[in-house]
Formats: C-alpha cells, sequence, structure tokens
C-alpha cells in the first residue's frame, strides 16, 4: 500500500477526509431539517384564521387543574308511584260563561324541503343521522296520512353528507383538518389537535353550520346533534370527534371545556339550568356538564383548563322556543276516552321527525317542558275536535272535559317501567305515546289550558308526583303562587276533577312550582 511522507497509508488519510466531508453534510442536513421544522411550526401559527387562537393555544399548554365530578342530580327525591290512584267520579257545579273556543290561524313556518343528492354523485346511501339512545320505546299504531307532495330539491355533493331529520345535508371538510389526531393522549396532544384545525381553512364549515342551523330553525340541542355528527363522519375515533365538535362550538360562541379523564377526552357545556343525570364540574362557580354522558357511569375526576375561549362565553340552553323546521314525516293518531259515561274521539297528524328530536334529549328542566310549544298543525287539528265538544259549556265544565281527556286518553307507566329511566315528555310526546306519568300529562294539560282558554296555570311537584293548578274563581284545594289563589287540577288522578287533590297530597307543602308562560 503507498504511503504518504509521513508514513500514513493514503488510503485512511483519504477516507478520513471522506468521513470529515460525510459528517459535514450530515450536519448541514440535520440543520437544514431542523430549519425546516421550525418554520413549519411557526408557518402553522402564522397561518390561523384568527388572531385569538395563537394565544388560546397558548393557553392550552399551560398548567391544566384536576376537578372533583359532581354526580347526575335526580329531579324527584323518591320514585313515582307504579300505580294511581281512582277516586268516584262526580258531576261538578257548572260555573261561569258559557265557552267558544277560538282558534287563532297558526303562522306557518315554511316546511324544510326534502332535499336529495342526484343519484349519479352518490357513492352510498347516506344513512339517517344516529340519535341517541331511547330505550323501548313502545310501539304506536298509526294510519298514514294521505301523502303529501313535497318539492325535491338537489343540492351540489359536498364532502359528508347525511340525512339529518328527514333533511340531506352537506358539508365541505378542509382537507388538512382530517390529518388532526389526539396525540399524545395526554394535555399535549389537545393543543396539537387545535393547532392543525386552527391553521385549516375551518371559516366555510362554521358558515356552512349557521346556513343549516337557520334554515332548520335548529335550537341549541339541535346544533349539538348536528355538530356531532358532522364530526362523526370527519373521524373514525372518538376522542378525535369530541376535539372537533369542542373546536366548532368554539367558533360558534358557547362556553365548552375539554378535558381528559381516564386517557379520554371528555366535552364539557356550560349551562345556566340543571341537567338532570349528567355529571357536571364546577368551574368558576358556573356548572359546566359532560352531555355524552347522560344516564350513564360517571366521568370522575377531570383534568381540564378554566378559561373560555375568547368572545365564546355563550350557556347551553335546551329550551324550546319554536319548533325545529324538520320535514314533515306526517302519520295519524286517535285518542279515545270516556267522559261522563260517553265516548269521544280525538284525531290528529304529528311530525315523526319532531318526536324523534324531542326523544333524543337529555332530562332538562321543566320550564323547558311546560313552555316547549305543539307543532301548529297538531295542536289546530285537536283544538278543532275538542271544540266540537267544549262549544256552549260552561268554563268549569270545558276545563274538566279537557281534564278528563288527559286523564283518560292514555294508560298510566312511569317512565323507568316505560323507557328504563326518567324522560319528561314534551306535550307533542306524550300525544304521540300510549302510556305516560304525572310530569307528562301536567305539561300536556297546562299547554291545552293555556291554548284553549289562556287561563293562568302553574305545575305543582312534589318529591315524587307533579300536578297543575289552575287560577280559577272555583272551590276545593288550592295553593298559594305569588300571593294568588290557584286550584289544583290533577291530570293523574283518575276520575278527580277542578279542586279535587289527591288525598296524600292535600296537606302536603309542593317542593316547587313552575309558572307556565300564557301567549
Amino acid at each position: 500500500m503507498r504511503q504518504n511522507k509521513n508514513g500514513e497509508p493514503r488510503l485512511f488519510r483519504t477516507f478520513g477526509r471522506f468521513s470529515s466531508l460525510l459528517l459535514i453534510s450530515a450536519i448541514a442536513l440535520n440543520a437544514g431539517a431542523f430549519e425546516d421544522f421550525k418554520r413549519t411550526q411557526n408557518e402553522s401559527f402564522k397561518k390561523y384564521k384568527d388572531e385569538k387562537d395563537t394565544e388560546f393555544n397558548n393557553y392550552l399548554k399551560q398548567q391544566w387543574k384536576e376537578y372533583k365530578e359532581f354526580v347526575g342530580q335526580s329531579a324527584y327525591e323518591e320514585p313515582k308511584p307504579k300505580t294511581i290512584p281512582k277516586t268516584t267520579f262526580v258531576e261538578p257545579k257548572s260555573l261561569g260563561p258559557k265557552i267558544i273556543i277560538k282558534i287563532k290561524p297558526p303562522v306557518e313556518v315554511p316546511k324544510a324541503p326534502v332535499v336529495v343528492q342526484p343519484k349519479q354523485e352518490v357513492a352510498e346511501q347516506p344513512k339517517e343521522v344516529q340519535k341517541p339512545e331511547v330505550v323501548q320505546q313502545p310501539k304506536v299504531e298509526e294510519k298514514k296520512a294521505p301523502v303529501v307532495v313535497v318539492k325535491k330539491v338537489e343540492v351540489p355533493k359536498k364532502d359528508i353528507n347525511f340525512v339529518f331529520y328527514g333533511s340531506m345535508v352537506g358539508f365541505d371538510i378542509p382537507k388538512n383538518m382530517r390529518t388532526a389526531t389526539f396525540s399524545p393522549m395526554e394535555q399535549e396532544g389537545i393543543a396539537n389537535f387545535f393547532d392543525v384545525v386552527a391553521s385549516s381553512d375551518y371559516k366555510d364549515l362554521v358558515n356552512e353550520i349557521k346556513t343549516v342551523q337557520q334554515e332548520l330553525n335548529l335550537n341549541d340541542w339541535g346544533v349539538y346533534l348536528l355538530v356531532n355528527e358532522i364530526s362523526s363522519k370527519v373521524f373514525d375515533n372518538q376522542d378525535d370527534r369530541t376535539l372537533l365538535s369542542w373546536f366548532v362550538f368554539n367558533k360558534l360562541g358557547y362556553s365548552v371545556r375539554v378535558g381528559i379523564a381516564n386517557k379520554h377526552v371528555v366535552m364539557l357545556h356550560y349551562s345556566k339550568k340543571v341537567i338532570y343525570s349528567t355529571p357536571s364540574y364546577t368551574l368558576s362557580d358556573k356548572k359546566y356538564y359532560a352531555l355524552s354522558f347522560y344516564n350513564k357511569s360517571g366521568v370522575g375526576r377531570l383534568f381540564t383548563y378554566n378559561k373560555d375561549y375568547p368572545d365564546s362565553t355563550k350557556a347551553f340552553d335546551l329550551s324550546i322556543k319554536v319548533l325545529p323546521n324538520f320535514v314533515d314525516d306526517s302519520n295519524a293518531k286517535n285518542l279515545k276516552f270516556k267522559y261522563e259515561g260517553k265516548e269521544y274521539a280525538v284525531n290528529f297528524d304529528y311530525n315523526k321527525n319532531i318526536i324523534d328530536f324531542m326523544a333524543s334529549y337529555p332530562q332538562a328542566d321543566y320550564d323547558t317542558y311546560f313552555d316547549a310549544p305543539i307543532e301548529n298543525k297538531t295542536y289546530e287539528q285537536i283544538a278543532i275536535e275538542l271544540k266540537k265538544y267544549l262549544d256552549g259549556k260552561r268554563a268549569s265544565d270545558a276545563m274538566n272535559f279537557v281534564l278528563s281527556f288527559v286523564q283518560h286518553a292514555f294508560l298510566y307507566q312511569t317512565d323507568p317501567q316505560q323507557f328504563g329511566r326518567e324522560k319528561p315528555m314534551f306535550a307533542e310526546e306524550t300525544l304521540y305515546y300510549d302510556k305516560s306519568d304525572c310530569e307528562d300529562r301536567a305539561v300536556l294539560y297546562a299547554y291545552l289550558m293555556k291554548k284553549l282558554f289562556n287561563v293562568n296555570i302553574v305545575g305543582i311537584k312534589y318529591k315524587d308526583h307533579m300536578a297543575t293548578a289552575v287560577q280559577i274563581p272555583l272551590g276545593g284545594d288550592a295553593v298559594t303562587v305569588d300571593n294568588k289563589r290557584f286550584v289544583i287540577a290533577d291530570p293523574t288522578y283518575i276520575n278527580a276533577t277542578i279542586g279535587q287533590s289527591m288525598p296524600q297530597y292535600k296537606s302536603v307543602i309542593p317542593d316547587t312550582f313552575i309558572t307556565v308562560k300564557v301567549d
């Protein structure tokens, strides 16, 4: 082997020079890769569509705290009775002026058209939106109403399309949004997810959600179902779905939190009113509810932060001021009952899409049920049917007739017996189901009384029962609310007339009163 003048083998020297060159090149490459990495990270923040996201993302990386769970609150102190008492019907005195029921022409909201996809553009048949489980819904014998021809409207194919209570809806999803993932499965993973989604072109998606919300007249619960369904179409992993929903709710202005319990993501919604049977956490003296854990086992201790996304302070509100504008899936129902030995019938149509929406509800405060409307068409048909029997009667007779209708048109069964859980019904649901219990009937009777007779009425809640009371000048059992006398009218006490309370509640002070809003 040839040697240099110092006696070193030339091959080794050449190799040494080559090694040095490789080392310098590797250092240069690594430095370049590191600079690319830093530039990518910096650009991700620069790409944020909202300057508030940088500040919020930095906040998410700060130390989180551990919060203690409050177990879901029960609505009743004691279980409702499985059987109800009956009394012997005694014909009441006819008092008051003769009644002529006036039915105001309803202000109809144009129904959402059935929106369909062009067949050639649809890869697979869209599935009906999955709704939260309703345990053992009883079947109702239905007679199909005459087919109503609804104008079909084609909608351009979107990235995701699905049927939402009868209407096809579609949304475009930014490509880079789909790359977001909850990794690592700890606090850092939430900040990483936020970083990717906040740097995507998410604004069009948020605007599309707002448009559908407006077109379908969705309340907060409707928006909750819609956003969660979108997230389920974007991600397969439940943690990623929850984080996308959380991000969207922030952008929609809701006060929400997200935290980690048992290495999984949990979303919390701030609500001013109680949501029963739902785990909650107190953050800055405000109640935040884990809605996805409604009527389930608890969450446990949760690690989370305690600061709203900038300007997102809206409380979650389960009230239904106006019914959703869903496609009219019309079905017919016939209710029969007896009063003073004579049989009567009430026929009406209901919208199954509205029933399904209401069935998905968590257990809200009782104002939500007493103040919710019945669909215009359904109420108008019921009012026309009752008007045939009420016109010309004295006021007391007419009101007792409606009370008897609610007492006898349905079988009595508690919610745990019927659904396996406590489930107050909206008035429209009570009309749909064959069975109901005390608060369901109280809600329906209160609605009919205020609409038909324009009288003040309150819900009366005891530790294991609910009734109503009406502000009318009749004798009998009564309660005082805001210095006003209300006469007991119990839609669950079979054969009772206005002024008759169940014997076991005659001397009991109610737990609460629910004031019903009169139109």
